[in-house]
């Protein structure tokens, strides 16, 4: 038994949740990840995975196995970077994680240029609203809105801000009258993006007075697009990016209200941060990919 790959195999079995979502990722025959476990089971001389229909669990050994695991692999990655990611020229692989809309609409049409200038570096792109757990989900980095980190266990580093609009459809305008003050939103459907908890209020900031607006809708998502959709559809008034709305906002499409104000949902501000683990911090993939998205926010 390859006692690496077998521990290797056994970790992303844990975090797919099976051995056919592991073989997928890892790119391998699901027989071969189910081998290797069980390799390493007969190993231990214990079960470290319960196996069933639905999907396969660790066992309360194999819980505590798997985080001593993951400590092992990133220990292993790290004396790896110390050796290939400190040159010049970025090599290796970077995993990245960002917000689904910001990839695809943001990031993705550059990544090209961004590859062919560093011919040796793989990227690994992941889109996903939910944050990440670095540590856990073995990350080197991630691109996250409107918030910043302060923490010794992470490195956060502002790369660009942006605006938030607030927009609405003509037909919803003509129908509904357009608001003039912030507080005419009580008065109409105000679709919030989901941040997970009870937050409700906006809030508007000119000449250095603040307003806070507890809005009302029956529209929610944590998907920005769905929002953005949703109002093109004259559903109501939503609370957007200006990089996710200036398209439409162009072609008539929204109307952007009360560009005088600066609106923000409460405690979550405008940065563009990215988020990465001290033990990066001398790394040569997650500066170059810093200083792109530096770059590109200030095309943008």
């Amino acid at each position: 038994m390859d006692k690496f790959l077998a521990l290797s195999m056994f970790v992303e079995t844990v975090r797919c949740g099976g051995y056919s979502a592991a073989a997928r990722k890892l790119g391998v025959a699901t027989s071969s990840v189910a081998r290797q476990v069980a390799a390493l089971e007969a190993d231990l001389g214990t079960t470290l995975i319960t196996r069933s229909t639905r999907q396969n669990s660790p066992t309360d050994l194999g819980q505590a196995y798997f985080d001593h695991a993951i400590t092992i692999l990133d220990a292993l990655a790290a004396a790896d970077s110390m050796v290939t990611d400190r040159g010049s020229e970025a090599k290796g692989k970077l995993r990245i994680s960002v917000p689904v809309e910001f990839g695809r609409r943001l990031i993705s049409p550059h990544l090209g240029r961004f590859l062919a200038a560093h011919p040796e570096l793989e990227v690994s792109l992941n889109l996903s609203d939910e944050m990440v757990d670095l540590y856990k989900d073995r990350i080197d980095l991630t691109v996250r809105l409107g918030s910043t980190v302060s923490s010794e266990e992470v490195i956060c580093t502002t790369v660009g801000h942006f605006q938030r609009w607030l927009v609405a459809s003509p037909a919803y305008l003509e129908q509904h009258g357009a608001p003039t003050q912030p507080g005419d939103l009580l008065d109409h459907s105000c679709m919030r993006f989901d941040y997970g908890g009870p937050m409700r209020d906006w809030h508007f900031e000119v000449e250095d007075e603040t307003v806070s607006v507890a809005v009302q809708g029956r529209m929610q998502s944590n998907n920005a697009d769905i929002l953005r959709h949703a109002a093109v559809a004259g559903q109501g008034v939503a609370l957007l990016a200006d990089w996710l709305v200036a398209e439409d906002v162009q072609h008539g499409r929204l109307t952007r209200l009360m560009p005088e104000y600066e609106v923000n949902p409460t405690s979550v501000n405008s940065s563009i941060n990215i988020i990465y683990l001290p033990i990066n911090r001398e790394s040569t993939r997650i500066r170059v990919f810093a200083q792109f998205m530096k770059e590109l926010l200030n095309i943008a």
